[in-house]
């Protein structure tokens, strides 16, 4: 059974002089549909499972989030901390720039540039002031 995705109708639940015959049919819908939620829970198009102490496991986190706007996270403490590596789909100048003249470019946003203009003329970071995107240059190699 797929995941339900329509209400229960309640026209036979919700007075007190409903016959209860006529509601018969509706509860077993209800029922039908809770147990659809318990047995399908932490599956594809369902319902993630929490753990006991209220988040969601690793194995209901997906690996990608494909989503289209700013993403924004917004802790209570303030801080994103990123265990592992961040990696930055890397832009050119001109892409850098053309986000800074569609106004999406805001100050302290952090890019990997691959046609920098640092003393190597190779890749840098970048940071936008919010006016320009300033570079950082990238340093020796780790040894």
């Amino acid at each position: 059974m797929a995941f339900p995705t329509n209400t229960v109708n309640t026209t036979n639940l919700d007075a007190g002089t409903d016959d209860p015959s006529l509601a018969r049919a509706d509860l077993l819908d209800a029922v039908q549909k809770l147990n659809t939620i318990i047995t399908e829970g932490g599956a594809a198009n369902g319902v993630a499972l929490l753990t006991s102490g209220g988040k969601l496991s690793a194995t209901q986190m997906p690996t990608t989030i494909t989503a289209t706007g700013v993403q924004v996270f917004n802790p209570t403490g303030g801080v994103v901390q990123i265990q592992d590596i961040l990696r930055l789909t890397s832009k050119t100048v001109t892409e850098l720039q053309a986000l800074d003249t569609a106004g999406t470019a805001a100050a302290g946003d952090v890019a990997y540039c691959s046609d920098g203009e640092g003393s190597s003329g190779g890749p840098t970071l970048a940071v936008y002031d919010g006016t320009n995107w300033r570079q950082v240059e990238l340093g020796a190699n780790i040894t």
